[in-house]
């Protein structure tokens, strides 16, 4: 069992480069906005704890599983402890497992997501991105509101890589993340 944290500030590409590795690799994609958008749908808001206890059913259950692994687009702020709590749990379910944990971060400047938070594809597959306005004003302020990208030695996991794709397609990322971690 394999799980691969696919991190990245707002808009960085983390779901669409989640397609194509799922594509590539035989990995399962669960993306965030899987879990937000039902959310979203039944309650009329975000609500935190329906979405972590769905999560947290999905990863128990699919850990257990003899699926080849699992990948999970996720927004981690740095600065905020919960993050750095929730992380570790959700590793924790895996490593019980005896699963192997990798980790890919994606960067790439703020005028570049902006343009990709008004993709196609991120629009046929995040319902609540479609108000372009308020999701653009979204990305703005979560940039200013916590730090998504990492500092030099933060990310605690020996499988670890950062790729800045500013100017890359997502099969060349996904191709990247394949043959560096061997998947």
């Amino acid at each position: 069992m394999k799980l691969l944290l696919l991190i990245g500030d707002g808009a960085v590409g983390k779901m669409t480069v989640g397609q194509e590795l799922m594509k590539q690799t035989g990995l399962r994609l669960f993306h965030n906005h899987m879990t937000i958008e039902p959310v979203l749908e039944i309650f009329g808001e975000f609500r935190t704890s329906v979405i972590l206890q769905m999560r947290e059913i999905i990863f128990r259950e699919f850990a257990k599983s003899d699926h080849y692994g699992l990948i999970h687009t996720v927004m981690w702020a740095f600065d905020e402890p919960e993050d750095w709590k929730y992380m570790r749990h959700v590793v924790g379910i895996f490593e019980e497992q005896g699963a192997e944990i990798y980790c890919a971060e994606l960067v790439a400047p703020l005028e570049v997501r902006l343009e990709r938070n008004e993709t196609e594809n991120r629009l046929q597959h995040k319902p609540s991105k479609r108000d372009l306005a308020a999701s653009r004003e979204r990305v703005i302020a979560m940039d200013q509101q916590h730090r998504f990208v990492s500092e030099p030695g933060e990310i605690p996991f020996a499988n670890y890589m950062r790729i800045d794709n500013t100017d890359l397609e997502p099969e060349v990322v996904a191709a990247m993340i394949k043959e560096r971690f061997g998947l």
